[in-house]
């Protein structure tokens, strides 16, 4: 991260922490050269790092509560306190996520609120036109990793369901036979951790070919 762009996220944490509305902090931002374009651009970037953060995770969680279905007695206690660990840092990385999309999809519509807006200023038309081209195909690449980020997103919600039904459970019973119990919850969870992986994947591919396409305008 350069200097200038590090600047300019301080400053628009500093605008958002005074209660500031996002378009001063968008002006702000603009103000040190810094456009909705790279914004959404640097936003998609930090969404897919978090949506890997988020597959790692949560595959240790999953790795934790099946680790601890062949645990005896004597180990039960350390083990259930590295998934409980694992498990509420599943729950700090999914809200991350959340916040991650959210961020990305208000600057994207800041960017094509302001790009309609400005196509009128044109005094060329075929510059007009050739902007609204590039408006239309922009919006349309975006709706679709938008749609694979929320996609991501819905997987992650019945994955950590389970994580922290079995962690409440276990905080109760904690002992082998209750934990041997759980074998059929294993198979479950990691039916879904794959889906929630290989959705992960998509969408961070997706978005790579998104920002490819937007650096290479």
């Amino acid at each position: 991260m350069t200097m200038k762009i590090a600047f300019a996220l301080c400053l628009a944490l500093a605008l958002s922490a005074c209660g500031t509305v996002q378009k001063a902090q968008y002006s702000a931002l603009e103000k040190v050269g810094i456009h909705k374009r790279d914004i959404l651009v640097d936003r998609i970037e930090k969404t897919s790092e978090t949506q890997e953060e988020t597959k790692q995770q949560f595959k240790s969680a999953y790795d934790e509560l099946a680790g601890l279905v062949n645990v005896d007695d004597g180990g039960l206690e350390k083990k259930y306190k590295r998934m409980a660990k694992a498990v509420k840092a599943s729950e700090e990385q999914a809200q991350e996520l959340d916040d991650r999309i959210t961020s990305v999809n208000e600057v994207a519509n800041a960017l094509f609120k302001e790009w309609q807006q400005e196509l009128n200023e044109y005094q060329s038309a075929s510059l007009r036109r050739t902007s609204e081209a590039n408006l239309n195909s922009t919006k349309q690449r975006y709706a679709v990793i938008y749609k694979k980020m929320q996609m991501s997103q819905q997987r992650v919600e019945p994955v950590l369901k389970v994580l922290q039904d079995n962690t409440l459970y276990l905080k109760h019973n904690l002992n082998a036979r209750a934990v041997s119990s759980l074998s059929s919850e294993v198979l479950v969870i990691e039916d879904k951790v794959g889906v929630l992986i290989r959705q992960m994947e998509a969408s961070i591919n997706e978005s790579k070919n998104f920002i490819d396409a937007m650096q290479n305008k």
